[in-house]
């Protein structure tokens, strides 16, 4: 299958790619590697590619760009990770969010649709829950408000998805990620950014008391949904959670981080941050029956070898 992946230069996007090539795929990937954090880190990802990737560097806003790479790719699949990311920077600058997670995901689907390309996957969140009262969440629930621009980008990624499936009969899957992590992670993210501070002994910002809850899931699981996904022959629209079906307290990640790696955190308690949300829980119940999706790293799992991870690289 030739398979073209958006943002395929980074913490998720290099993973697929990695897995695309050990299964035999043709890859390509487009990848602007901006400053959001360290591009250095992203071209890192792409040389262990070993030139295996075709790589494209370009901003998916760019339509003429991503016309050209389309049509002339001839491909089966778009995976769609590429966007900007992070709640608390959305609310600081919401059209740059804006411009990037809806007007490049159109661009992406109109290319789609234009020239052939039979399925897609769009990369969402678990942000679009905002405040649902119902735990577990599951795909079925009502989402009347989210509580960031990020999040409202990826609801509205979803409906173009499921527009341009409707319309144009592209088969597309929005696969709703919580909190993914593992080796390669973004530094920008909760478990690098503490193991980080933790090791080198700068205090970590605690946001609120502790007490917010979290569904993070480790990125092998992730790549495993993603892979049911590719292979997902049911509705021609869909919507996917993909996360551990485990929540962790703040607090207790905390906790989990300081005995991987042996040292104590020093906290810098700070008021809760607008965008947050108290509690993410999946119901991977709909994953698990579909597309075969069975996680098998939990938190106190994981985090020893994501530590380990950190550990090697410094």
């Amino acid at each position: 299958m030739k398979i073209l992946v958006t943002g395929g230069a980074g913490f998720i996007g290099s993973h697929i790619c990695s897995r695309l090539l050990t299964d035999g795929h043709e890859v390509a990937a487009i990848d602007d590697f901006n400053d959001y954090y360290d591009p250095a880190i992203k071209r890192a990802n792409v040389a262990r590619f070993g030139g295996a990737v075709h790589v494209e560097e370009g901003d998916i806003r760019d339509r003429e760009r991503v016309d050209r790479l389309v049509s002339g790719g001839r491909f089966d699949t778009i995976i769609h990770i590429a966007a900007r990311a992070g709640v608390r920077p959305s609310v600081k600058d919401p059209q740059l969010y804006i411009d990037t997670n809806i007007t490049g995901t159109n661009i992406l689907l109109d290319a789609a649709r234009r020239h052939g390309v039979g399925r897609f996957l769009f990369a969402s969140s678990s942000s679009v829950y905002g405040l649902a009262k119902t735990v577990p969440f599951s795909e079925d629930l009502p989402l009347p408000q989210t509580l960031s621009p990020y999040a409202a980008t990826k609801l509205a990624g979803e409906h173009l998805c499921g527009n341009y499936s409707y319309l144009f009969g592209l088969r597309a899957v929005c696969l709703r990620f919580f909190t993914v992590y593992g080796p390669g992670q973004r530094p920008d993210l909760a478990i690098h950014k503490f193991t980080d501070a933790i090791h080198h002994g700068r205090p970590i910002p605690q946001y609120g008391d502790g007490s917010t809850r979290r569904d993070y899931t480790f990125i092998d699981d992730i790549i495993q949904g993603v892979m049911g996904a590719l292979a997902y022959e049911g509705e021609r629209f869909d919507i996917f959670n993909l996360g551990e079906n485990q929540t962790i307290t703040l607090a207790d990640l905390i906790s989990e981080i300081e005995k991987a790696l042996g040292k104590k955190a020093v906290i810098e308690r700070l008021p809760e941050q607008q965008g947050d949300m108290p509690l993410t829980s999946a119901d991977i119940s709909k994953a698990r029956r579909l597309l075969g999706y069975n996680p098998q790293t939990k938190i106190a799992e994981g985090i020893p070898k994501f530590v380990d991870w950190f550990l090697k690289k410094q």
